[in-house]
């Protein structure tokens, strides 16, 4: 999901707390808060050489023993708003949103869907996955298979 969409659903439900269902159906506890907003840049190569950039909003979600605590999607938008007037979230750019939460472990995740109950504002959560980005150079094929390069390093030549 993309940041003017989630900001466009939160105001479209200010009253309406708003809550975030893990993959699996598990809920994250409704007292959670988020405790940052941040603009997250990654610049990286893949294995076959080439440079990306990745660049998203992030939300951290974290639960306390403050089970009286709802968070509200119009207080949400305002804090996105906030981070937009003091330079957190660039100007302009519509960025993919991700959840980050610890539960075993800390996870990201990214918002798969969303519904609005007469409750709530439900965020369900998808998990990331890594995948090769340099599948035509890296992913064996049929012939590569049988080179002697290939079958020791487990790459295509050319791959790192």
């Amino acid at each position: 999901m993309k940041l003017s969409q989630f900001e466009d659903l939160l105001k479209a439900n200010p009253g309406k707390p708003f809550h975030l269902i893990l993959p699996g159906q598990k809920s994250v506890p409704i007292s959670f808060h988020i405790t940052e907003v941040a603009h997250v840049t990654k610049k990286f190569i893949d294995c076959g050489g080439r440079m990306h950039i990745q660049q998203t909003c992030q939300l951290q979600a974290w639960v306390w023993t403050d089970t009286d605590h709802r968070l509200l999607s119009g207080k949400m938008a305002g804090v996105l708003e906030l981070a937009k007037t003091r330079g957190v979230l660039p100007a302009g750019e519509d960025l993919d949103i991700e959840i980050e939460y610890e539960d075993a472990a800390i996870s990201q995740y990214t918002l798969a869907s969303s519904a609005v109950t007469a409750d709530a504002v439900v965020l369900t959560l998808e998990s990331k996955h890594t995948d090769c980005l340099a599948r035509e150079i890296c992913l064996p094929t049929p012939l590569t298979m049988a080179s002697s390069e290939t079958q020791r390093c487990g790459c295509a030549p050319g791959c790192c």
